[in-house]
Order: C-alpha cells, then sequence, then structure tokens
C-alpha cells in the first residue's frame, strides 16, 4: 500500500517563510554585482571566456569574482607583471650601457688595432646616440682605426623572436627582433624598426623613398607619382631586408610613413655606425666582424639610457613590446647571468613572490604578453596590482599607466580616446591589451565614495570585434558606485561580429591611432 506524505502546518509555515526570505535576499542582490553581470552578458562574449576580478586595494576585500583563478591569455595587460618585477628585481634607476672599447693601443691619432662595439640591450639608442659615441671618440684625438669594427651583441642571446610569436607578424615593428645591439627610429624608441617615408617625386615619375634612420635596406620601388594617388604600400619580406614600396602617392601630397621591423638590427647598426665614424672624421680600416669584447679592453666611450623610472612612460602609455623584451633579457642576464628568455622568465617567476603572486599559477613566455602560450588569472593580476602599492617606486609606475580620457598622448596612451566625459576619465590608470580574439584591462580606480579598487578584466575566444566597450563600461561602472547606485550610459553594445580590418584589434599605439 502507497501512503500518502502528508505536509505538517509547521512545515508549510518554514518552506513560506524560507521562500519569502530567499525572494527578498534575490531583491537585495549587491548592485554592483548585478550591474556587472548585466555588463559581462553582452551577446559577444557567449560561448567566450572572462574573468573579473575587483578587490579594495587596500583591504583586500573582494567586491566582485568571476572564473578569477582561471588562465587566460593575456596580451599586452602582461606588461603589468612584466614592468612591476623589473622594477623590483633591476630598480627603477636601472639604465643600459653601450660602449666603445679596444684591446689595442692609441699611438697618435691612430687605433693600432680592433675597435668594439658593444651594447647591453639598451631600446633606447637612436642614430644620434651612435653619433655622440663616434663623436667622443673623435674628441681623443682618433682619425684612423688600424683594425676592424667588432659589433658586439653578446650580452643577450641569439634568439630574436620569442617562443609563440605568429611567424606572419615578423616584418612588423610591434613584432621587431630583440638584440643587446639595435636602433630606434624616434622618441617612441621602437627598437628594432625603421620608418619607410613614401614621398612624391616628380608628376609621371617615381616615388621618393627615404628611410629613418638611414641603415641599409634592399629597397625595391614601384611607386609612382600620380594625379588621384590611390596609396602606396611597404612590405618586407619575411625573413629578409628586402622591402617592397608600391602603389602611388600624389603630388604634393604628405608623405605617407610606414613603421617596419628589420631583420638583424646587430648587422644594421654595425654598418650605419661605419657612417657615423667617417661623419666624424675616423677611417676603419678593416671589415666588419661580430664577436664577445674580450674582458681585457679598456673602454674609449659611454652611452647611458635613461633610467627604468625615465622609459616607464613609453614603455607602458604605447605598450611597446620591445621594451618588455629588452627587460624580460636584461633580468635573465643580471639574476641568472644569461640574456636568454628562459633564464628571464625564471628571474621573473623568482621575484613574483615578492609581488604577492604565487609564480606556479602562471605561464610567461616573453615579457609583452604576444606570445600565444603565455596564460595568467586575474587573481594574479590584481595581487601584483595591490602589491604593487606598497613599493617604493609605486607612483612612478602608476602615473606610467595609460589614465583614461586623458587626451596628451604620453599621458593618456592606450586610453586616451576612451571613457573622456565619464567617472573614469582621469581617474582610471590601467594597462589595455588586444590581439585578434584576447582583450583585457588591468589597473586602478577610485568610485565616487572615494574608496580605492583595482580591477582585472580579461576576455579570451570571442569572435567579434574587440569589445573595448565592454572594458569601458566595466570601468566607468567601477568609478560611478555610490553606495551601488546604478549609472547611466554603461549598457553594452549588441552584437557585432564584423571582422574586416583585423588591425582594429591590436593596441591602437601599434597602428599608430592613438
Amino acid at each position: 500500500m502507497i501512503r500518502r506524505s502528508r505536509t505538517t502546518p509547521l512545515l508549510l509555515s518554514l518552506s513560506l517563510v524560507l521562500g519569502l526570505a530567499a525572494g527578498a535576499a534575490a531583491d537585495v542582490a549587491d548592485p554592483l554585482t548585478t550591474d556587472l553581470d548585466r555588463i559581462l552578458g553582452d551577446p559577444r562574449l557567449a560561448a567566450s571566456a572572462v574573468g573579473l576580478v575587483v578587490r579594495d586595494a587596500g583591504t583586500g576585500d573582494l567586491l566582485y569574482s568571476r572564473s578569477g583563478r582561471t588562465r587566460f591569455q593575456p596580451a599586452s595587460t602582461a606588461k603589468v607583471v612584466t614592468s612591476a618585477v623589473a622594477l623590483d628585481g633591476l630598480g627603477p634607476d636601472y639604465r643600459w650601457n653601450t660602449y666603445l672599447a679596444t684591446t689595442a693601443a692609441v699611438q697618435g691619432t691612430e687605433l693600432t688595432g680592433d675597435l668594439y662595439l658593444r651594447g647591453t640591450g639598451d631600446p633606447t639608442m637612436l642614430a644620434t646616440d651612435y653619433d655622440d659615441l663616434a663623436a667622443q671618440l673623435a674628441a681623443t684625438g682618433v682619425r684612423t682605426v688600424r683594425g676592424g669594427l667588432v659589433a658586439d651583441d653578446s650580452w643577450f642571446d641569439s634568439v630574436p623572436l620569442g617562443t609563440g610569436w605568429a611567424w606572419d607578424d615578423e616584418p612588423y615593428y610591434y613584432s621587431a627582433q630583440t638584440s643587446a645591439l639595435t636602433i630606434a627610429p624616434d622618441t617612441d624608441y621602437d627598437s628594432g624598426s625603421v620608418i619607410v617615408n613614401v614621398s612624391p617625386g616628380v608628376a609621371g615619375g617615381p616615388a621618393q623613398v627615404r628611410v629613418d634612420p638611414p641603415v641599409e635596406l634592399d629597397i625595391r620601388n614601384t611607386a609612382t607619382t600620380t594625379a588621384g594617388g590611390d596609396g602606396v604600400y611597404v612590405q618586407r619580406a619575411h625573413g629578409s631586408n628586402v622591402v617592397y614600396v608600391g602603389g602611388s602617392i600624389a603630388p604634393g601630397s604628405w608623405p605617407h610613413a610606414s613603421y617596419i621591423s628589420v631583420d638583424d638590427p646587430t648587422t644594421l647598426v654595425a654598418g650605419l655606425f661605419r657612417k657615423s665614424l667617417a661623419a666624424k672624421g675616423i677611417t676603419v680600416t678593416g671589415g666588419t666582424a661580430f664577436r664577445a669584447t674580450p674582458a681585457s679592453a679598456r673602454v674609449l666611450a659611454t652611452h647611458r639610457s635613461m633610467t627604468l623610472r625615465e622609459l616607464l612612460v613609453p614603455f607602458l602609455k604605447l605598450s611597446n613590446n620591445m621594451h618588455a623584451e629588452a627587460l624580460i633579457k636584461s633580468l635573465g642576464r643580471e639574476i641568472n647571468g644569461e640574456g636568454t628568455w628562459p633564464a628571464g622568465v625564471r628571474a621573473l617567476e623568482s621575484l613574483l613572490p615578492g609581488l604577492g603572486a604565487d609564480p606556479l599559477t602562471m605561464n610567461m613566455f616573453d615579457g609583452s604578453g604576444i606570445s600565444r602560450m603565455d596564460v595568467l588569472s586575474p587573481d594574479l593580476f590584481v595581487a601584483v596590482l595591490r602589491s604593487a602599492r606598497t613599493k617604493p617606486w609605486f607612483q612612478s609606475w602608476y602615473d606610467a599607466l595609460p589614465i583614461a580620457g586623458k587626451s596628451a598622448r604620453l599621458e593618456g596612451g592606450t586610453l586616451r580616446n576612451r571613457m573622456a566625459g565619464t567617472a573614469a576619465a582621469g581617474n582610471v590608470h590601467a594597462k589595455t591589451g588586444s590581439m585578434s580574439g584576447i582583450s583585457g584591462l588591468s589597473g586602478y580606480v577610485t568610485n565616487a565614495d572615494g574608496r580605492k579598487l583595482v580591477f582585472s578584466l580579461m576576455m579570451n575566444n570571442f569572435v567579434s570585434s574587440v569589445p573595448r566597450d565592454i572594458e569601458d563600461a566595466i570601468a566607468v561602472r567601477l568609478a560611478s558606485d555610490r553606495a551601488g547606485q546604478a549609472q547611466p550610459g554603461v549598457q553594452a553594445r549588441r552584437l557585432n561580429t564584423d571582422k574586416a580590418d583585423p588591425r582594429q584589434d591590436l593596441e591602437c599605439s601599434w597602428t599608430k591611432s592613438c
């Protein structure tokens, strides 16, 4: 016989009370959580991987967490970790030195042996800096080098590109080769690259091409000067210094400037430096060789870079990949005696606990985050951001992060055109990061009640164009929080899967659009 269950009036009352209590709890759910959940509910993020962690910067109280321990590809937000570790491991006053040295004697105006040009990885070396080294040598009275020029880039290893970098990015300046002896074209300090300037010539004739700095490239120019010119292109052939320039440019047009990486920066620097010596009246009778400087060599001239503290501004504001890689290899050399990516990553991992983070929870293969093998978690970023506030170098680092809505290029950086006119403008200091299918924003914000927060948002595997408006909506919501009151203007956009221009997925500084 089946017995019917009977519910007592007491049980019914308890069920009713518990149900009402649960409903009341739902009605008073934390408004910040509700708003952040709503923003992250954007259809572009459906089936994507999304992590967001928000904590009180001082107390560490957790205000929001979604997939905080999950590891994501970080793109350029990895520079938060690299820069903080470099400041701890190398110090904010760290500099790179570039030397002229010799083991030979100077007799009158002659150096009776080889002249060594030795680099230690300075990513800020300009053509004028090599000119200055030549001028220093000329000031000693030397006019003839009775030997060869030896270019020494042995402070770093000979591996030019990072593990997990895309082979088809190799010609682009934001994926340049890392060398201990390198050159940058301008004061953005994009080391390992040049600017190819294409200007109109005589109507009906070829366009004019100039390379800055004037290193020796194989320029194959078919570009013409044509009324109504439809644009020019500049392409470097993979694995070479053959550069193709084509298309057309109208008479009277402004020059077209293309930034490209170069192959084997050390060799190009050696050729350029020979020109610097000649311009200062110094003749080198021998050829060019490539080997390490003997330990017994004496220094004839030195160029010292800016300090790491000063480099932070172009590095972080403009998301400079090559600065990150120079720092990683420098960490490897200074701490582990090897200027390699593996030695640098080992150094980074050994220093991470001092920044409140566990190295066993992440994998990094480079310093910039462009390796598709890098994986870090929002929890790790937030730990580093909180710990950095206790460091003596913090203010310089904080100021060097991009600042939302600050229109000056070296203030706002990659956030200069974002969040203007909102509570986040001038408030959010954060590192951006984006590549195809990857985007993130990690940094600091003070809410409207004066509470200082740290946050890390990481998004992977979306198939739309980069949803930066979602990042902005999160940041504005955090900046606008007044005791949980929802703020206007943070509604996420509708689904947009326009992928016509993959360059839009990159950091805006890499495309020179911010």
